[in-house]
């Protein structure tokens, strides 16, 4: 990692901790819509466990435990996290999540074939370069079992942000102090690469509004 790329995760890494601090439980208690989408999704495949990536303070992980699933939930955060296990508490789920402070830039701490299903909320599109989201896809990989499926969104080239606020390079601006890589197609393609894509789906989420795809892919068995 270049100095410059190591101050700007390290610069996101406060800027995430000041907001969850500033703004406790910020995005409220009801799950995202692709958390509802992957429930399903994760249903259907007969999942029971899920590791979710850049949990936050844990609206998505806390309505996956409550779906039944056994969560494993990660972020780089750890005020995000103690509000997640705080809620967790609270909503009497506390057995079925499981917490770590972790930054994806590392190995995930998991072992092979450990989780059946993976969910990632805007993780993917944080300011992360091109390297390090496809060795994290890898990672990803790794820790699914066969057949295990992964549902991530992302925003990309489309959204209103692209090309504003202060370029990071790769794809990646920083805006209103929240740094975003936008993704073209091709890399979501390219991500999909042995696996099964199952679904591309674009959709709008908040008042921009941003423009994200929710993409569901599928390890062979």
């Amino acid at each position: 990692m270049s100095d410059d790329a190591r101050d700007l995760a390290e610069a996101q890494r406060q800027h995430w901790q000041q907001t969850y601090t500033a703004h406790p439980r910020m995005y409220g208690e009801k799950p995202s819509a692709p958390a509802v989408h992957a429930a399903r999704v994760f249903h259907a495949a007969g999942a029971e466990e899920v590791l979710e990536l850049g949990a936050g303070h844990g609206r998505d992980a806390l309505s996956f435990a409550r779906e039944g699933f056994t969560v494993r939930a990660t972020d780089f955060s750890p005020t995000g996290l103690d509000q997640l296990k705080q809620a967790a508490h609270e909503q009497g789920v506390a057995e079925r999540v499981s917490t770590a402070v972790h930054d994806v830039r590392e190995p995930l701490p998991l072992p092979n074939a450990s989780v059946d299903a993976v969910f990632a909320h805007m993780l993917l599109c944080m300011a992360l370069s091109t390297n390090e989201i496809q060795a994290l896809v890898g990672e990803i990989r790794r820790v699914l079992r066969p057949g295990g499926t992964f549902v991530y969104t992302v925003r990309h080239t489309g959204d209103a942000h692209y090309g504003a606020g202060t370029s990071h390079g790769d794809d990646i601006y920083e805006h209103g102090g929240f740094a975003v890589h936008f993704f073209p197609r091709h890399l979501v393609d390219s991500l999909a690469d042995g696996w099964t894509l199952d679904e591309v789906h674009a959709f709008e989420e908040g008042d921009l509004p941003r423009r994200l795809w929710r993409v569901t892919q599928t390890l062979p068995r």
